[in-house]
């Protein structure tokens, strides 16, 4: 679920410590002491995704946290069940924490509470206030990827082929069938909080742009940086604008989010959602900012040219061919784009007789 602009052939490269090793489906590898990495497998073309199970201890209690859940599908059910009758079997879950309410990470969070929580002691779900909500209202209506509300949005910006948007009409219920629940009660992360997981204390980073309010962890102790979606080694988060907030500056709020992240010491190691664990985090967002800054340019000499909307803009930012799937989320990312122009006052928006919005040089 991350469609994102092409990345520039000579964006700089992060270090990998462990190579090309990875888990397998259904086994964990241990990183360092009490931290383990697992990797579930996702029917999209971004194909997995990484989780994470730490050592911990709630009130004398072992067990283990797990940081985000994958969507609710069989087979990331399944290989979670293989590591409970396994390396894990012989404690129970005792926290669930969600980086953020996409569905790859928070999806399975209330399966696993329910499956592999001691008996009368449910594990409690943590997560940032903001995605929690999100989460909980996403799952019972829709997310801005699907429904109504998604097509008439991608409408007001130039989406027209009337089956293309049937298509995003029916999807209404595309959150909702890969976050089949949320757990109502949770206990709240924000900016700046410490948490204790079993030997290791943690430090809350709230990030925006690409979720409400996401949360990465770092342990400055051990130089450890749980980045979620945040930091990624080789492809661009998704940033977004969406239905629910029409005139956000989503990327905006990303790009201040990774240059707060660059205030954490050069050699972190960043423990990302997709890809392989890596170090040269400075480096990264650097990369990430020039990458936004290209195709920022790219917007405004499009736009300079003569006024257009975000669908016009798509064949700009992505140089390949998207399916349904793929354009939704390219739709809400060149928004994102021309909306952080249009509030630097770098672009002006016109909206014609039929609702649709066009952007153009100020």
């Amino acid at each position: 679920m991350m469609t994102q602009p092409d990345m520039p052939a000579d964006a700089l490269l992060p270090h990998y410590p462990w190579g090309d090793a990875l888990p397998a489906s259904g086994t964990l590898m241990p990183l360092a002491p009490g931290l383990n990495w697992v990797r579930m497998p996702m029917p999209f073309a971004l194909n997995h995704i990484n989780l994470w199970v730490l050592d911990d201890e709630v009130e004398g209690r072992p067990g283990w946290t797990v940081v985000d859940a994958g969507i609710a599908s069989a087979p990331i059910r399944e290989a979670w069940s293989t590591l409970w009758q396994g390396p894990l079997g012989t404690q129970p879950l005792l926290r669930m924490l969600v980086t953020h309410m996409h569905p790859d990470h928070v999806g399975n969070a209330q399966w696993l509470i329910d499956q592999f929580s001691a008996p009368g002691a449910p594990a409690r779900l943590w997560m940032s206030a903001t995605d929690h909500l999100a989460a909980l209202i996403a799952s019972q209506t829709t997310t801005g990827f699907g429904g109504e509300r998604a097509a008439s949005f991608f409408h007001s910006h130039g989406l027209n082929d009337p089956e293309d948007l049937a298509k995003v009409r029916e999807r209404g219920d595309y959150y909702a069938s890969l976050v089949p629940a949320v757990p109502w009660a949770y206990s709240r992360l924000m900016d700046g909080q410490g948490v204790r997981i079993g030997q290791r204390e943690w430090r809350c980073l709230a990030g925006f742009g690409h979720s409400p309010e996401h949360i990465a962890l770092f342990s400055e102790a051990d130089g450890l940086l749980i980045s979620g979606d945040m930091l990624l080694p080789k492809i661009s988060t998704n940033v977004s604008v969406t239905d629910q907030e029409p005139d956000a500056d989503s990327l905006g709020l990303f790009l201040a989010s990774i240059e707060r992240m660059r205030a954490l010491p050069a050699d972190t190691l960043a423990l990302p959602s997709h890809g392989l664990p890596f170090k040269g985090i400075h480096a990264r967002i650097d990369a990430l900012q020039a990458h936004h800054r290209e195709r920022l340019d790219e917007v405004m000499a499009a736009c300079a040219e003569r006024p257009h909307t975000a669908a016009e803009l798509l064949p700009v930012l992505f140089k390949r061919a998207l399916d349904l799937h793929q354009t939704t989320f390219a739709m809400g990312e060149a928004v994102a784009h021309l909306n952080h122009l249009w509030h630097q006052g770098q672009l002006r928006r016109d909206q014609d007789e039929l609702g649709v919005w066009r952007f153009s040089r100020a």
